[in-house]
């Protein structure tokens, strides 16, 4: 099946004014999505109506046809008829409280990882464990590594909970490991046009292209240093002239300084060429013109490693990191190389941890300090580049296997199915579940509001509260409602008012005398029964209704009519 997507343009586009690695995967998904899913109409969920064009245009720009179905904050409760709604985030605990509404087993909720490292990312997967999800959501982690990491956040916020409150039992959603996907075809270069780029870039035939791609950030990313040392060292042993191209952007000009003074110290003889990452020319020049591709992260801000994919796509062997999405990905010996790296163990990030949580250190500051602190091994890439600039062959076979690997295994064609196939096991999971399941729905902390003050006031309407016309003539008090509906401070409430014919209804019933509250509202029709009845409030609040002395009611629960059930 097909889920409806939770769609906003800014989730889902590069063109942004501030690129990260979640605009660039969303951006990917959807193009993916339109192009392989099997799906016959589509579906959005949308805070503002222009994002449904937004999403509309861009299904039409890849000759999709379907119709597309659009939800807005107003008719929520559309989503029944969807079963599954894709957020492009692991934030779904908001919208597992707001589900509540119409039911736990209403439609199922399905996010995905991105960077897990960040406060508030850690605070949307801790939510998980109080917020009422259910095991027919999901939260898509990105590779083996980022499911570990979730899984022991949720385990400590679980911890927490038991010492706390006692509390034994934990609901959680799925967390199935899906990884990003590619468009293998982006990134296939023929001899033209690497010839071409070469000649543009001025590299003669004989040195070789070493590339990385991504954002230029040594505190947020990949710290250079390993790769800068590497090459320099690998570039003496191999004697090979060797050439860097780092595509990508700096996030300012202080850390672009930062990066041309490192690369001038440690590999002075290798020459190093920056390309515009965020310009799609600038990053179809890097790839054609590359012989090897490097990438050495070593942040946790990493959470699964895009471009090592998009390398192996574009026949590049690749050097990696043995980091996060990595270890899943790229397999040692065989498409290229995993390089060792080490970290502190447990027990000595506690200050670092605590300076960030109480803002004296900046996200970028508190990452870029663990960066600090874990290492790439620097001989182990030395001699995987040495091994890779000093054969030809060696570099093809790998680029040939990475190449078939991302084909295979990458490609949205691959992995948009995955998606589909998991929206189809929460669908059945919640329609055979969710009917059985005896749990109260409910959202603590957005209670109705009649419920949670009515220890306000002195009384409280409910159906036995006796009721009287203040004159006896209905035309006089139906003039006299529509006089004051008129007025700004009483119709900027019009959505919660009963209609002008309603209220004929229940005035023409109160002038027959005085009669308990509920009989004034027996021949409006039944879905809107609930709803007039809360408005005898509003006629009472405008005079034109009043209690009969004597008769008003204290708290009576049994009492009550229905509540109003959102559409």
């Amino acid at each position: 099946m097909n889920a409806a997507i939770f769609y906003h343009p800014e989730a889902y586009t590069t063109t942004g004014p501030k690129l990260m690695g979640r605009n660039a995967a969303g951006e990917s998904f959807l193009r993916g999505l339109l192009q392989h899913s099997r799906a016959e109409q589509f579906a959005v969920q949308v805070m503002e109506r222009a994002h449904a064009q937004s999403f509309a245009d861009a299904a039409q720009s890849l000759n999709r046809k379907e119709p597309v179905a659009v939800v807005e904050k107003s008719n929520l409760g559309n989503l029944r008829h969807h079963g599954v709604v894709y957020h492009p985030g692991p934030g779904i605990a908001e919208h597992a409280r707001q589900r509540c509404f119409w039911g736990h087993g209403a439609w199922s909720l399905c996010g995905i990882t991105h960077t897990t490292s960040s406060a508030r990312a850690m605070d949307s997967i801790t939510q998980l464990v109080t917020a009422p999800v259910q095991p027919w959501d999901a939260l898509i982690c990105t590779s083996s590594a980022v499911k570990n990491n979730v899984e022991f956040l949720l385990e400590r916020e679980a911890d927490n909970l038991r010492d706390r409150l006692g509390a034994s039992r934990t609901v959680l959603p799925k967390l199935p490991v899906i990884p990003l996907g590619i468009h293998t075809a982006d990134f296939v270069f023929g001899r033209a046009a690497r010839a071409e780029v070469r000649r543009a870039l001025f590299i003669a035939d004989d040195t070789l292209v070493v590339m990385f791609m991504g954002r230029l950030s040594f505190h947020a990313k990949a710290h250079p240093l390993p790769m800068y040392l590497a090459l320099e060292e690998a570039a003496r042993r191999s004697g090979q002239n060797v050439t860097l191209i780092e595509c990508g952007w700096h996030g300012n000009e202080s850390i672009k300084k930062a990066f041309n003074a490192a690369a001038a110290k440690l590999c002075p003889n290798v020459r190093v060429l920056t390309l515009d990452g965020r310009n799609a020319d600038e990053r179809a020049k890097a790839w054609a013109s590359a012989d090897v591709f490097c990438s050495l992260s070593d942040n946790i801000q990493e959470t699964f490693g895009i471009s090592p994919i998009e390398a192996m796509a574009a026949g590049l062997p690749v050097v990696v990191s043995d980091w996060d999405g990595c270890k899943d990905t790229v397999r040692h010996g065989v498409d290229g190389f995993r390089i060792p790296t080490i970290m502190p163990g447990a027990g000595l990030g506690g200050d670092l941890a605590l300076r960030h949580a109480l803002e004296n250190d900046s996200y970028d500051m508190y990452i870029g300090h663990v960066g600090s602190l874990t290492a790439v091994d620097v001989e182990a890439t030395t001699a995987a580049l040495t091994a890779l600039f000093e054969s030809e062959s060696l570099r093809r076979k790998m680029g040939a296997a990475g190449q078939a690997r991302a084909c295979e295994v990458y490609d949205w064609a691959r992995i948009i199915p995955q998606y589909e196939n998991l929206w189809t096991e929460l669908n059945a999971e919640r329609t055979r579940m969710a009917g059985s399941a005896a749990i109260r729905a409910s959202w603590p902390a957005r209670p109705d509001p009649f419920a949670a003050f009515e220890a306000y006031p002195t009384h409280i309407l409910t159906k036995t509260t006796q009721l009287e016309a203040a004159v006896p003539d209905a035309n006089v008090l139906c003039e006299q409602v529509e006089a004051m509906r008129a007025l700004a401070m009483v119709n900027f409430a019009k959505l919660v008012l009963p209609s002008i014919e309603e209220v004929r209804m229940v005035l023409t019933r109160s002038v027959e005398g005085s009669a308990p509250a509920i009989h004034l509202v027996r021949d409006i029709a039944a879905e809107r029964r609930a709803h007039v009845f809360r408005g005898l409030g509003w006629l009472l609040k405008l005079g034109v209704l009043r209690f009969v002395d004597g008769t008003a009611m204290k708290p009576d629960h049994s009492a009550k009519p229905n509540a109003a059930k959102p559409a």
